[in-house]
């Protein structure tokens, strides 16, 4: 589902974390306005494991404290397919095949082996560096003949994989039985709540926690149901309990969740539509602010905030439980909604988003030598994406966000929308022009009056009587710092 739904209101919201979402009893509804988040996700889309594993130091120099893999599960993989993250032909490869499971087994032929894994859990233990792993239960692949025999037997039988009405394509994504359970996008909707499946789920989410884990992204996620969802009666089923198994709320079959779940980075990419039950989602994970998403993109469409709240977190959960992005994979990829923005575009919306009190902002790690008119670049299945994650600017606000803790944001807004200024308390400031043309600033901070440098370029601003003076390039961001 791709829909945008842009939902009134301000957030409200509550607690702070470290790498870790708390599944039980966890307030995700009521902000605490003293709350700060600190972490950075990057997101190394279509990176095999030795390529992640080589990377890691340079993931770690340029500040991100988590790393958030593509699909580690056996896959769909047609013969020739392992060469190109898109192909037109569909002979050489495409990105959404790692997105079509065939098996809950670890390793594939885009991340690689079990063992390479292995290695680099090593390195990411050697940086300090949280893995997340993307994971996608909800469905298999279109080609339900390519699922494993194995699998098939685990649960039960081929009749036991799929909803009752699950190879049915979803016609209304706004209605939450079509929505919960039949086909995705036609992606044939797994019975996530037949004993056996979650069972046999579980083992593999067990075994990647053996390997160090430390969380998850739970693809599609708002495409499996909660207790207030309809419930396919005529599978056999009982309650929508897929949720209280895997964030280890109870056992299934023996089994239950190898850790707590409150020392896990969970979060359901649950995206923004009419009648999502994001009050119950919250109950259990972290969720996407896709709507935020879609508003920071259309102030770079504008290349101004004026007129656009760029203020709230247009979502009912707590800002500090959300994970934000300027684009993910979808938005770049999918539908090409973000592709169009240029690498300093997205940087600039980087740097305002990571530099803000709430939420845990993604990096989308786009192709390398991609363009704004060749969006796959190179073009090339498990290589390392482009160099933008290591930007001095990007460095910059991660390393800023850290040192920011405890300190609360104050949004300020001038020249017409294309100045941003997010102080945080009386310790730092970071300065966006979104402008093709240079800027001269006067606004008001919480920073004490002096000449302060920006850390990566070194341009001078001077505070003076609670505002920031200074001039700022084209298209250009500043930190600033205490």
């Amino acid at each position: 589902m791709r829909k945008f739904y842009k939902l009134g209101g301000m957030a409200l919201a509550m607690i702070g974390m470290s790498v870790a979402q708390t599944a039980y009893a966890t307030d995700r509804i009521t902000h605490n306005p003293d709350a700060t988040n600190t972490e950075t996700i990057m997101h190394v889309w279509s990176w095999n494991f030795p390529e992640i594993a080589r990377n890691m130091k340079n993931i770690a120099d340029a500040g991100f404290t988590m790393v958030q893999t593509s699909p580690v599960q056996k896959s769909f993989f047609p013969k020739g397919s392992g060469k190109k993250i898109f192909d037109e032909n569909v002979t050489e490869g495409n990105w959404y095949y790692y997105y079509q499971p065939t098996d809950w087994k670890i390793g594939n032929q885009i991340v690689g082996t079990r063992e390479q894994m292995v290695e680099m859990m090593d390195s990411a233990k050697k940086y300090n560096i949280a893995v997340i792993v993307d994971v996608l239960p909800n469905h298999t692949a279109f080609d339900i003949d390519s699922v494993a025999p194995e699998f098939y037997a685990a649960v039960g039988g081929r009749d036991k994989m799929f909803h009752t009405n699950g190879l049915t394509p979803i016609r209304d994504y706004n209605d939450r039985e079509q929505s919960t359970l039949m086909a995705m996008g036609n992606l044939p909707d797994v019975n996530t709540e037949n004993p056996d499946f979650q069972k046999y789920y579980l083992e593999f989410v067990n075994d990647l926690l053996g390997l160090g884990v430390k969380g998850f992204r739970y693809d599609t996620a708002k495409h499996i149901g909660v207790h207030s969802d309809p419930v396919d009666t005529e599978a056999g089923v009982k309650e929508n309990d897929f949720w209280d198994v895997v964030t280890g709320r109870k056992s299934v079959k023996g089994v239950k969740l190898a850790v707590p779940a409150d020392s896990l980075f969970i979060y359901g990419e649950i995206l923004q539509d009419r009648n999502v039950p994001e009050l119950e989602y919250a109950e259990y994970m972290g969720q996407t602010a896709s709507s935020y998403g879609h508003v920071l993109r259309e102030m770079l469409d504008h290349r101004s905030a004026d007129g656009i709240d760029i203020v709230s977190w247009y979502h009912t959960a707590a800002p500090e439980f959300l994970t934000t992005w300027v684009e993910s994979h979808d938005t770049y990829a999918n539908a090409h909604e973000s592709a169009h923005l240029t690498d300093d575009q997205i940087r600039q919306a980087w740097v305002f988003l990571t530099a803000r009190q709430n939420g845990t902002p993604l990096f989308f790690n786009r192709p390398a030598g991609s363009t704004r008119t060749n969006y796959y670049g190179n073009n090339v299945l498990g290589a390392m994406g482009n160099d933008e994650f290591m930007h001095p600017e990007v460095v910059a606000v991660n390393n800023f966000r850290k040192a920011m803790a405890g300190q609360k944001e104050n949004i300020q807004i001038a020249n017409d929308g294309v100045v941003l200024v997010v102080n945080r308390g009386k310790k730092g400031a970071a300065i966006v022009n979104l402008s093709t043309v240079a800027q001269k600033i006067d606004v008001p901070t919480g920073l004490p009056n002096g000449t302060y440098k920006d850390v990566v370029y070194g341009q001078e601003f001077k505070v003076k009587g609670g505002k920031i003076i200074g001039y700022l390039a084209p298209e250009r961001t500043y930190i600033l710092e205490k």
